[in-house]
């Protein structure tokens, strides 16, 4: 009620000023003295007898809520002799609007963009992807060099899907087979009579074509020798190249009741023991231009903000073992504080300290991990990275390393396929590498592209790569740019190639806000769900698919079990994006895998299937000298009724 009675108050008060403006017209001298204030300018101008908010806005050519916003006290009236503050800013952008002579609107053709300073003819073309010459002739009767800042100007779309954008494949000569049933790749080799391995190589991600993708055949029809027809063969006598050989998942959960025996532990998380034990802070501050030192004793129960996330690993670590002690097995913990540097690890291995572990989670510096799993991949000792890395390469030669937390190559690759369900619509592919070298967006890129090649010929696909600059680049011109890369005619597919929060809250604030003229469907990373500054209410109009490594089910008796033992020994409830839950998930199912199992476990980590919290391990690896990486993702649905549910 306070809110609506204040809001009726400005309104017949704004109605009161109107009313006053348009009974009393007194004549209103525009000033020409301009001050500089906190680095805006402003006309001062002084109030004589019978002038009001009105009258002096209409004078300025401003509206009275610029004109009250920049002088408060005028909302409770006018004294004679009052100076008021006109920005010179919105006095000239309306002035320019004035100038500029009123002309149709025909939004279906184009984006009418505001100037910017700086703008020129030759820059909006370069922005917009248009021609000089095409803005020229969309505003006929204008002298646009002439106009002033603030001054629209029309700039014509750009229809993207007129001309074919070509990839780098095309430059190779390919005819393309459409798979029909029963065939395999042997026998559309030997129909072209091309070597197996050959066609294999140019589909390297097309073990067993199903029936309507598409081949990539090297050569033209020309080329390739005539060949009779050959019987086709059996699919089940077709040799997988694969050789890690994978034993059968358990179809429920792997009980968990008696154990016995002893483990040994060593948890290597940087705690930032040093940094934590200063309480003193050590700060400065100018007085009469001098500085002058001050020391502040930090709080008893402050703790250094990088190590927080780790303490809540090492508390669900610790509930974790707990609870295996409570079925028997005797669970030791060795914790020690490792950081970035290399000094602290590299001691604790010359100490022989790591030698007799049975299990190291940790480190989750990247050369600290590989120097570790070096360490201990000759002693045979498995160690589990905890958090995720820029990419898997550590896993190379490493058989003993597995990485709970998958690089962003295991969401790329999953997303490409999800992706390509939508081979027929207008695909546009964001990111922010615009000098074309970032790595994971080239493979994702190419994935995408040989995802939807099975399925359609190079020519026949709907691409458009959009690069996306920072708001102080292009201001709010984003959206236009962005706006002439979808369609209205076809459906519209919005890839987000980056896991920047800014980045992505940016892109789908734009893309939040075009949905209402097109029909867009959203796909992005993981990280899209920690973005803090972002209104949940996007993802649920939007009606996103996100595929996600963690999700939980808080109705589960396992999760509101961990929950009250949490609360129960450190006084608090850990949040849903809390690293206790995969301290928890790793360290149970892991230490029980171990002592239910033993070595065979570490071989096939799929024979072990415990009931966890928020994470579902599933195991690859692409040879038998190589670590584990999990690739279980789920897909979390955001639905336009605001409910959140899996998706099988």
């Amino acid at each position: 009620m306070k809110y609506t009675g204040g809001f009726c108050f400005q309104v017949v008060f704004f109605l009161l000023i109107v009313s006053s403006g348009l009974m009393a017209q007194v004549p209103v001298e525009t000033s020409k003295e301009k001050v500089i204030i906190s680095g805006s300018a402003y006309y001062i101008h002084k109030v004589k007898k019978g002038q009001t908010a009105y009258s002096i806005s209409k004078a300025y050519g401003i509206a009275v809520q610029d004109l009250t916003a920049e002088n408060p006290p005028a909302l409770y009236g006018l004294k004679e002799g009052q100076s008021l503050r006109i920005p010179v800013r919105t006095v000239s952008q309306q002035q320019a609007t004035n100038l500029t002579p009123a002309v149709h609107k025909d939004e279906a053709r184009f984006v009418y963009h505001k100037l910017n300073p700086g703008e020129t003819v030759y820059s909006l073309s370069r922005t917009y992807g248009v021609s000089e010459n095409e803005i020229v002739q969309s505003n006929k009767g204008i002298e646009i060099n002439k106009l002033s800042v603030g001054s629209e100007i029309a700039v014509p779309k750009r229809v993207f899907m007129t001309e074919k954008q070509k990839f780098n494949d095309q430059e190779k000569k390919y005819i393309y087979h459409k798979v029909q049933k029963g065939e395999t790749l042997a026998s559309i080799a030997d129909k072209y009579g091309i070597p197996l391995r050959v066609l294999r190589r140019e589909n390297r991600n097309l073990r067993f074509p199903k029936v309507g993708y598409y081949v990539k055949i090297p050569g033209t029809v020309e080329t390739l020798p005539e060949q009779p027809e050959q019987p086709l063969t059996d699919p089940s006598s077709v040799v997988s190249e694969e050789t890690v050989v994978k034993l059968e998942r358990p179809a429920g959960f792997t009980e968990i009741k008696e154990l016995e025996g002893s483990m040994d532990i060593a948890v290597l998380l940087p705690f930032y023991l040093y940094e934590n034990s200063k309480r003193t802070l050590l700060d400065s501050t100018i007085v009469k231009g001098k500085k002058q030192y001050n020391i502040s004793r930090m709080p008893e129960e402050w703790i250094y903000p990088r190590s927080l996330d780790f303490i809540e690993m090492y508390n669900g670590i610790l509930l974790a073992a707990d609870t295996l002690r409570s079925k028997g097995l005797d669970v030791n913990i060795h914790t020690y504080d490792i950081k970035g540097d290399t000094v602290a690890i590299t001691r604790l291995i010359r100490a022989g300290k790591l030698a007799g572990m049975d299990l190291i989670i940790g480190p989750v510096f990247s050369r600290n991990l590989a120097i570790v799993s070096e360490y201990a991949k000759g002693l045979g000792i498995p160690v589990v990275s905890p958090v995720s890395l820029m990419n898997n390469s550590v896993l190379t030669g490493n058989p003993k390393l597995f990485l709970a937390n998958s690089s962003i190559e295991v969401p790329q690759k999953a997303l490409a396929k999800k992706i390509s369900e939508d081979n027929n619509n207008n695909l546009v592919f964001i990111h922010t590498d615009s000098a074309g070298v970032d790595p994971d967006v080239k493979r994702f890129k190419n994935l995408i592209l040989s995802e939807l090649n099975f399925k359609m010929p190079y020519e026949d696909i709907k691409f458009r790569e959009f690069l996306i600059y920072s708001r102080s680049t292009y201001r709010n011109d984003s959206i236009n740019r962005l706006s002439h890369a979808l369609s209205e005619s076809i459906n519209n597919t919005v890839i987000i190639a980056s896991e920047d929060f800014p980045v992505e809250s940016e892109i789908l604030t734009m893309v939040h806000g075009l949905s209402k003229r097109f029909n867009v469907r959203v796909y992005a990373y993981p990280s899209v769900l920690y973005i803090d500054n972002l209104d949940p209410k996007v993802f649920f109009d939007l009606n996103m698919l996100v595929y996600a490594p963690y999700y939980i089910n808080y109705s589960k008796d396992n999760v509101k079990r961990f929950n009250q033992n949490y609360k129960k020994r450190f006084l608090t409830m850990p949040p849903e994006s809390s690293y206790a839950w995969i301290g928890y998930d790793l360290s149970y199912y892991f230490i029980s895998g171990l002592a239910m199992h033993g070595k065979d476990f570490l071989e096939h980590p799929e024979i072990h299937n415990p009931e966890l919290l928020q994470i579902e391990f599933e195991f690859e690896r692409k040879s038998p000298d190589d670590g584990f990486e999990n690739h279980k993702l789920f897909k979390i649905r955001y639905s336009k009724d605001y409910e959140v549910s899996l998706e099988e």
